[in-house]
C-alpha cells in the first residue's frame, strides 16, 4: 500500500503545481495585456479629447 500512496500523494503535488503555474502564468498575461489596453485607453482619451 505504500507505494500506491506515494503515487497519489506525488500526482496530487504535481496536480496541485501544475494549477497553481497555470494560474499564475494567465494572471500575468492578463496583466501585461491590461497594462497595455490601459495606456490605449488614455492614448485614446487623450485624442478625445
Amino acid at each position: 500500500m505504500a507505494p500506491i500512496n506515494w503515487l497519489i500523494l506525488f500526482m496530487f503535488f504535481f496536480l496541485m503545481f501544475y494549477l497553481i503555474m497555470n494560474f499564475l502564468y494567465f494572471s500575468f498575461i492578463k496583466n501585461i495585456k491590461m497594462k497595455k489596453n490601459f495606456k490605449n485607453q488614455l492614448k485614446n482619451y487623450n485624442k478625445f479629447i
